[in-house]
């Protein structure tokens, strides 16, 4: 059987490398440096948070871009609050937003409610204009516990998307087949994804030029321009500027990653592959 980069139409040993940037719709300053890392630097896609507070703002913007659902249940920050858009009392977590931890919302999360919550999630998105390319999970939330990701799963195959996961090495971590799962519903999710530990992107991504295997892989960042709006939302600010400034304007990596041979792609082709059949 054809792997999944021979199926896009490129040979088998192509390193297909999509660049995502996370949490479109959070705020302003990480509105504007995702389209910068979109418009004019290296990011290939988008995800984008339906409740963010800045999620109207980010249609403003659209241009046909290669934008998924962030599919969101967590509202992190503790000053920094968003929460659901349909009528769900056990994804509220007592402070005037979505729980902020992984943990609290698979502890009281009503599966029900889940589920209305993220297909409304994906039909506000599409309703507002946006053309949906895949679907993900903010946090992970979805990913790594087997009754979520049954609502995660049948949202992709009810709205015909691809979905992003973790490599099959990850599996027996999580405890289930989840990877076999998806197949099964002729799913399709890149070979691999380079999750960058806390404290910035850029070492992750720098490695990984010299690095990536063949086949179609994903990397997500989280790039965002330097205001005070940033800084006054998150402790973790600086990496998020960091990360829109080797996306955007550190020409020596940008030389790296077009002298290495990867073919930067998007979610879009992922798509039309799994509707295609």
């Amino acid at each position: 059987m054809d792997t999944l980069v021979e199926r896009l139409g490129f040979p088998a040993d192509t390193r297909y490398l999509i660049v995502n940037g996370d949490d479109l719709g959070m705020c302003h300053s990480v509105n504007e440096g995702i389209f910068d890392a979109l418009r004019d630097g290296l990011a290939t896609s988008a995800s984008l948070i339906v409740p963010g507070p800045w999620a109207k703002e980010a249609l403003q913007r659209d241009d046909g871009d290669d934008i998924g659902v962030h599919l969101t249940l967590n509202a992190e920050f503790d000053i920094y609050r968003w929460g659901p858009i349909t009528q769900a009392p056990s994804l509220l977590g007592g402070d005037g937003g979505f729980p902020s931890t992984v943990d609290d919302v698979w502890d009281h999360a009503d599966l029900d409610e889940v589920r209305r919550e993220l297909r409304a999630q994906v039909e506000r998105a599409t309703q507002w204009g946006f053309d949906v390319t895949h679907l993900d999970s903010h946090m992970g939330t979805l990913q790594l516990r087997a009754e979520f990701f049954d609502v995660y799963l049948d949202l992709a195959v009810e709205f015909a998307l691809p979905i992003r996961l973790s490599g099959p090495s990850s599996e027996a971590l999580v405890g289930f087949p989840f990877r076999s799962l998806a197949a099964e519903e002729g799913v399709l999710s890149p070979d691999h994804l380079i999750v960058p530990p806390p404290g910035g992107a850029r070492a992750t991504f720098e490695r990984l030029i010299d690095d990536l295997r063949p086949g179609v892989t994903e990397i997500f960042l989280h790039p965002a321009t330097d205001h005070a709006e940033l800084r006054s939302l998150m402790p973790t600010w600086a990496e998020r500027v960091d990360d829109h400034r080797l996306l955007c304007a550190d020409v020596e990596f940008r030389e790296r990653v077009e002298a290495s041979g990867v073919v930067l792609g998007g979610w879009r082709e992922l798509r039309e592959l799994q509707r295609a059949g």
